[in-house]
């Protein structure tokens, strides 16, 4: 931490598990533009998904950096409050309960599991105070469980395997078994997939749940082996996924059938040893877009936050989930929640912060970000950070549920 109480960049790199909440925000010039405007973070800095979250905080501390050397919100610095949510949803209430009551934030961002998206938007309801879901991704978060007070920036589990549905049913076969997270991010993944494979006319030769952290995926590919499909599904993230792809070319299951998925995220693929860069996949977002002239600066722009390093979707949703709080709060000329939430209620998103082609926003119906999906697969001897090959990109708004079909009906307070 740098001594006018901002993130040192490589402090952000370094910090561990044993540390305090990150806490970026003005520096020394902002002292008398009036006390900072606080939003709290809730990610990840420890276990499965702390590389996700990682990326995720590097892009919402960019986006602060951006923020204060602008104005700020409301002509007030703004200050990012990080805690570690361990990707579980007690210690993450917990956590919002803290940056709520006792460092008294305006806001709250934040998830990459999907069962903590859903507990905190349930917190966020019952304490009237603005969340943006970053990337908790189940269906539910903006479907049957949507709250006027939360909105989200990463797309729905729908999204994510209409994404790619297409490809993999046309180009690999009818016959798919399913390796599953066994929390809500993987079932809401699997029940979609299985939705469209049906529809399609395709089979479902079986689905093996395995739990978050597991380590050992051996007894899972012995018995998708065994099913014989087509096509192996991977719906696992963070390590788990990568102890999975791993595992599966050790068990030469590459060499039977193909292997693929919903989403994929590119630490994933960067933590990958060679012989398992493989697969089809859907990313969110990804660094490098023809067409989008945006892009490339941002790119250059982020490294600093990353050691030399390309910024990925995770990076993307921080990033554009702090800028869309701040460009909310100013259109709002308020930090009212209520206020807010109207402003965040069809917000386009600006060309450098939406970062890709076509028309970003926050579909006012139920909170839910339409952008885009960016199908495609890891190239033949991929070599970072070249580790995907972008096939497609796919309006959200082209296979999105309406809210009405997701299940979503927000009810305001009176």
């Amino acid at each position: 931490m740098s001594p006018n109480g901002t993130i040192d960049r490589r402090s952000l790199l370094k910090i561990g598990a044993g540390a305090a909440a990150i806490v970026a925000g003005p520096t020394p010039g902002w002292s008398a533009a009036g006390a900072p405007v606080k939003i709290g973070m809730l990610d990840p800095r420890t276990g499965t998904y702390a590389g996700n979250g990682g990326d995720e905080i590097r892009g919402a501390t960019m986006a602060v950096d951006q923020l204060n050397k602008s104005g700020g919100i409301l002509g007030r610095p703004v200050q990012l409050i990080v805690e570690d949510s361990q990707a579980l949803p007690g210690p993450a209430v917990s956590k919002a309960q803290k940056l709520v009551n006792q460092d008294q934030v305006h806001f709250l961002m934040g998830a990459v599991s999907s069962a903590v998206a859903e507990s905190v938007s349930q917190f966020a309801q019952q304490n009237k105070i603005l969340y943006v879901d970053t990337g908790g991704h189940a269906d539910d978060v903006t479907g049957t469980k949507c709250a006027w007070t939360t909105f989200r920036t990463c797309s729905t589990t729908w999204m994510v395997t209409s994404g790619d549905f297409g490809t993999l049913y046309k180009k690999f076969g009818k016959k798919w078994y399913f390796i599953t997270p066994d929390y809500s991010f993987g079932h809401a993944l699997h029940r979609d997939y299985v939705a469209q494979l049906k529809a399609a006319g395709g089979t479902s030769v079986g689905n093996a749940l395995a739990p978050l952290g597991t380590t050992d995926f051996s007894s899972y590919l012995i018995r998708a082996r065994a099913a014989n499909p087509d096509l192996l599904i991977c719906l696992c993230a963070g390590n788990d996924m990568v102890n999975l792809l791993k595992q599966a070319v050790q068990f030469g299951i590459d060499k039977k059938m193909t292997i693929g998925g919903a989403l994929q995220d590119f630490e994933v693929l960067e933590a990958l040893p060679k012989q398992a860069l493989l697969g089809w996949w859907t990313m969110e977002w990804y660094w490098k877009q023809p067409n989008t002239p945006e892009v490339a600066p941002f790119v250059e722009a982020y490294k600093p936050y990353a050691n030399g390093k390309v910024p990925t979707a995770r990076s993307w949703l921080g990033f554009a989930s702090a800028h869309a709080i701040a460009i909310a709060a100013n259109n709002a000329k308020s930090l009212d929640t209520m206020k807010v939430v109207r402003a965040m209620e069809g917000l386009v998103l600006p060309p450098h912060v939406a970062l890709q082609p076509g028309k970003c926003f926050y579909r006012a119906e139920d909170h839910q970000m339409i952008a885009n999906m960016f199908p495609g697969y890891v190239p033949k001897n991929a070599t970072y950070p070249d580790l995907f090959e972008v096939a497609d990109i796919v309006p959200s708004g082209k296979i999105a549920k309406s809210a009405a079909q997701a299940g979503c009906k927000i009810t305001y307070p009176s």
